[in-house]
């Protein structure tokens, strides 16, 4: 299996023999059920559908709760695809858990980031404030000039300008796995994921 659903627990430190304190993510990744595995022939392309947490049938409709029944499993709340990994055979039912991974490996992991609402140029891009001397006085934190003079007269496509900051999907590549709790199925990772606690992450090989 390329990668699991699961879920992000919140951020804490350990520490390593040496006494260096590492900043940690705690995951929850797992145990996820295979749904459905899709063929060239049958779908147009391989891949593997996997399932993340339990669901009530009322909570699902007609047709996911077939195809739930079709796979013989319990109703998920979380679907997911991956990529397939070469001469491994694929079951409906299968489960894998957190003992994918092992310490050292290094994960991506995709989540949806925090939203932070509609943001000004500074705090969404980066913008330094404009001088506060030669009589400014109330355009500090506004972006300035955002076009041209008669030629060409417009705005170009791509400008930065403020809007809505955050909640958009967001990987972060080459995260350490520190330590593996198989019992728990709780995979802690070096560093930062991106999203709120409790919210729904991927995380792959």
């Amino acid at each position: 299996m390329r990668g699991l659903i699961g879920k992000k627990i919140g951020m804490t430190q350990i520490y390593s023999e040496s006494g260096s304190m590492i900043p940690v993510t705690v995951i929850e990744a797992g145990p996820c059920t295979v749904i459905q595995v899709k063929s060239v022939e049958t779908d147009g392309y391989e891949a593997v559908q996997i399932g993340y947490g339990q669901r009530k049938v009322k909570h699902s409709n007609s047709p996911l709760n077939g195809h739930f029944k079709k796979a013989g499993v319990q109703p998920k709340k979380i679907l997911r695809e991956f990529g397939v990994v070469p001469g491994f055979e694929y079951k409906q039912g299968q489960e894998f858990n957190v003992s994918l991974f092992k310490v050292g490996d290094d994960v991506h992991v995709s989540g949806t980031s925090k939203g932070a609402g509609f943001a000004g140029v500074i705090k969404r891009h980066n913008f330094h404030r404009q001088p506060e001397t030669h009589g400014q006085t109330e355009y500090l934190r506004h972006p300035g000039s955002i076009g041209q003079a008669s030629s060409p007269s417009k705005v170009f496509k791509g400008m930065r300008m403020p809007g809505h900051h955050g909640n958009k999907k967001v990987t972060v590549k080459n995260l350490e796995v520190v330590k593996v709790y198989k019992e728990k199925n709780l995979l802690l990772l070096r560093g930062s994921i991106p999203g709120a606690n409790n919210r729904i992450v991927t995380i792959s090989k």
